[in-house]
């Protein structure tokens, strides 16, 4: 049920890049360019997105890129199939550099979300491929010394981070368990692990997340159709339907929110129903809720 204080920050929704990503996911404004990436991880792809000229770009992924964060030498830093690299995009190529290995014993195993936290790290998860090993994922750390550190372990499938600096806490989604944790992040990972959220049967499963200037979280919701704001209390503060089932993960920007979607596994009945599933979403929102700081890793 709606709570009687849910806002209406959300007004409107529509799909501004229908690029039919197999598992859409990782939204990343780049503030240097203007331009919000996002990448296709299963269908190997790098996807640019200009909201100017609502034009995109796409580009063959060097491998299985899964996550993107700025680099404050310029580029970007990223997680890919097997550990941490650099990836510098031009006009007219790719470049992948690798930075630091990591489960080189868990060939089973890939990366998935990410995103630099505000000490200048860069925060990994990793999954079971298949998804069968309830247990095999774990959440990397590349420093700014260039090592690859675990803080943690035991996930089914990683989603996340969001950080929000001012109230020193960041947020993490084991998806598959339908659980999102808090806890405070320092330089070294994390402390203080808690369950924030716990959802069940109908809920969807939480994916992707972005903190807004406000404090509260937006949770894109897989297998729901949905996105969700909830408050530093926890508590729901608006549902934004979203015209795809499986939308992952969001991005927001000023007064924009962005969010990616997925059409992998989805049957051809649901696909008819809904033919923007795996495009780019933006929500128009009543105020400005996007952080104007980018956090650079490095």
């Amino acid at each position: 049920t709606t709570p009687p204080e849910m806002s209406t920050v959300a007004q409107s929704i529509r799909c501004v890049a229908p690029v039919e990503t197999l598992l859409g996911e990782g939204p990343l404004w780049d503030p240097r360019i203007g331009k919000l990436l996002f990448l296709d991880i299963k269908g190997r792809k790098i996807i640019a997105f200009d909201p100017q000229t609502e034009r995109t770009e796409i580009r063959a992924a060097p491998g299985t890129v899964s996550a993107l964060g700025l680099r404050a030498s310029g580029g970007y830093v990223c997680a890919h199939k097997d550990g941490f690299a650099f990836l510098e995009l031009t006009e007219d190529s790719v470049r992948l550099t690798p930075a630091a290995a990591a489960e080189g014993d868990k060939p089973e195993n890939r990366f998935n979300d990410g995103k630099v936290d505000p000490f200048g790290g860069f925060w990994a998860g990793t999954m079971d491929e298949r998804e069968t090993n309830a247990n095999a994922g774990s959440w990397w750390r590349l420093g700014r010394d260039g090592r690859a550190t675990k803080i943690d372990e035991g996930f089914h499938v990683t989603n996340g981070p969001a950080f929000d600096p001012l109230r020193e806490r960041v947020y993490f989604t084991d998806s598959a368990r339908q659980t999102v944790f808090v806890a405070r992040p320092t330089e070294k990972g994390f402390e203080s692990k808690k369950t924030f959220l716990q959802f069940g049967v109908g809920d969807g499963y939480p994916d992707g997340m972005d903190v807004d200037t406000e404090g509260h979280i937006w949770i894109a919701f897989w297998d729901g159709s949905v996105v969700r704001r909830f408050s530093p209390a926890g508590v729901l503060a608006e549902e934004v339907m979203v015209p795809a089932p499986r939308p992952t993960s969001i991005a927001l920007v000023g007064d924009r929110a962005y969010v990616t979607s997925a059409r992998i596994g989805l049957s051809e009945e649901a696909r008819q129903l809904s033919p923007a599933a795996g495009g780019l979403f933006e929500i128009t929102l009543a105020r400005s809720l996007g952080t104007a700081e980018s956090y650079y890793a490095g």
